[in-house]
């Protein structure tokens, strides 16, 4: 199956340089290009792509504006869509999370990087590292939007004592490749947890379904060490 990717970004040789590498894997092509938030939002309805590699600062609506529209459109439920900035910031991956992203990468990422990242957004899984879940969980807990969907600890009774478990090592930040060696079962196995957990507790995606795990108290937030 071939990864259709839809390039927003307003620097038409970026968006040309990720058009050669994204075009010369045999499992992607780029559908379109897009050098604004609405024209991201137009050519997404347009070719319903699988992802859509989105830079954040671009000019009249930004990236994060074109995410949100994307990610509440009932016609692109399937679209995911990469953050992929010069700016990592703190507040710029919270951002990005609230407006629905599933991913977010530094434009100082290497090729493989950016492929590999494009392939896990595919797949319906976010970018998480362990590193990233604490910064992007700790500042999203801090400032939650006023819309932003959260569940309630009671609502954690209607999964699985492996789903919870399962749940839990994602929040970690923890792949499935990870979580199934450490449970030992099949990567599948783990990724089918994590569907049915996320259809139970309502989260779009992989991200929120971390972030809910920590609202609920399913995971701490780690404290950094002294």
């Amino acid at each position: 199956m071939t990864i259709r990717v839809l390039l927003a970004d307003d620097q038409a040789l970026l968006r040309a340089t990720f058009r050669i590498l994204i075009d010369s894997c045999a499992d992607m092509e780029v559908v379109d290009e897009a050098s604004d938030g609405r024209a991201a939002v137009s050519l997404a309805r347009a070719h319903h792509p699988d992802v859509v590699l989105m830079d954040i600062r671009m000019p009249g609506a930004d990236g994060l504006t074109a995410t949100a529209t994307i990610r509440a459109d009932p016609d692109l439920s399937t679209t995911r869509v990469l953050i992929l900035t010069t700016f990592e910031t703190d507040e710029d991956v919270a951002r990005s999370l609230r407006a629905g992203a599933s991913g977010f990468l530094g434009k100082d990422v290497t090729a493989d990087e950016l492929l590999a990242g494009i392939r896990t957004v595919a797949a319906g899984e976010a970018l998480l590292s362990p590193r990233a879940t604490h910064t992007l969980v700790t500042h999203f807990l801090a400032s939650p939007a006023p819309r932003a969907q959260s569940a309630l600890p009671g609502q954690l009774a209607a999964l699985t004592a492996r789903e919870r478990e399962v749940t839990a090592l994602a929040a970690e930040g923890k792949s499935n490749d990870e979580i199934a060696e450490e449970l030992v079962v099949s990567p599948l196995t783990v990724r089918t947890h994590v569907h049915r957990a996320m259809t139970k507790l309502h989260a779009r995606d992989r991200a929120q379904l971390v972030v809910i795990a920590y609202r609920c108290g399913l995971v701490q937030v780690p404290q950094p060490r002294e």
